[in-house]
């Protein structure tokens, strides 16, 4: 399941979640903090990774792109140590570059801080000495990573409008002619053999059409292919801007009761002669009880509910 994006107001380091980080970053703080979305690993008050469950890490992206194999990560995990020194491993082994290293830590520590942050103080805990086993590949200030995801959700917040598409399978309007968007486009779209204009893609946009089956989300897909899940989104929301891919249908909305209506108005069989009870209208309730006005009051606003 997809933790649910921070709210708007949430982001700009001034709440008390994103005061949290910043008051453990001011004591120099060494460990972990854990919320309810992912953890935030701390260095003397330095951020150096961050971890999501809905975001891959440096390892899964290493891995797709076959810049890393599985056992290789498991070695360099049980090589780590007490001194957790499983990043400088992988480089003294040649299996990455230093700058690979640091690019892939990096991307993957913004990645899952726009969704980890703000941190909630009533559910999250702080574990001192806890270290990464990748160790400190290369560490960010807090005060600049909040403004880098403030930054973020200011850029995702201007295609609101389609954020249905954020937890929904990823469908293509039209699978066959998504091959060709954006292969040969110029300054509006590209032209099809029908001599429709197709709407302009990036490079990254078109490889989520490709890979898009309409049954994985902009989650799963984001894992499969080793990338950025905020990436994702945003190029999802565009895509849905553009017609490109499709909106889930809104859920049918359920008929409501006619208010002061009974149970026996909506039956369809004949009438019961027996007279039948029920609460009275509230539209024209006069009665000095207050169980009966009581009753009425919470059965509206039940109904208008449902």
């Amino acid at each position: 399941m997809a933790p649910p994006l921070p709210p708007r107001s949430a982001v700009s380091g001034d709440d008390g979640g994103s005061g949290l980080l910043g008051r453990y970053a001011a004591e120099r703080a060494t460990g972990t903090l854990r919320g309810p979305n992912g953890c935030v690993y701390l260095s003397e008050g330095a951020v150096y990774c961050v971890e999501c469950p809905a975001v891959p890490g440096p390892d899964a992206r290493l891995t797709a792109a076959g810049r890393l194999s599985a056992p290789s990560r498991q070695r360099a995990a049980e090589a780590a140590g007490p001194q957790r020194r499983g990043g400088r491993f992988l480089v003294e082994q040649g299996w990455l570059t230093q700058g690979e290293l640091e690019i892939c830590q990096l991307g993957a520590l913004l990645d899952a801080a726009f969704f980890v942050l703000p941190l909630a103080p009533g559910s999250t805990t702080f574990t001192p000495g806890e270290v990464h086993w990748l160790g400190v590949v290369r560490s960010v200030s807090a005060a600049a990573l909040q403004e880098a995801t403030a930054r973020r959700r200011a850029l995702l917040d201007r295609l609101r409008p389609w954020a249905a598409v954020d937890q929904a399978p990823v469908v293509p309007v039209d699978p066959v002619a998504s091959e060709g968007w954006g292969r040969s486009r110029g300054p509006g779209g590209s032209q099809g053999s029908t001599g429709a204009v197709r709407p302009a893609v990036t490079g990254r946009q078109r490889r989520l059409l490709e890979h898009a089956d309409g049954r994985r989300t902009p989650y799963e897909l984001a894992h499969a292919l080793g990338q950025s899940a905020y990436l994702t989104l945003l190029d999802v929301r565009g895509l849905a801007a553009a017609g490109l891919v499709r909106l889930p249908a809104a859920p049918a909305a359920l008929p409501r009761r006619r208010p002061g209506a009974s149970g026996a108005d909506r039956r369809t069989a004949a009438p019961d002669s027996a007279p039948r009870w029920h609460l009275p209208d509230p539209g024209v309730l006069e009665t000095a009880d207050p169980d009966i006005a009581l009753l009425a009051r919470l059965r509206t606003a039940l109904e208008e509910n449902l």
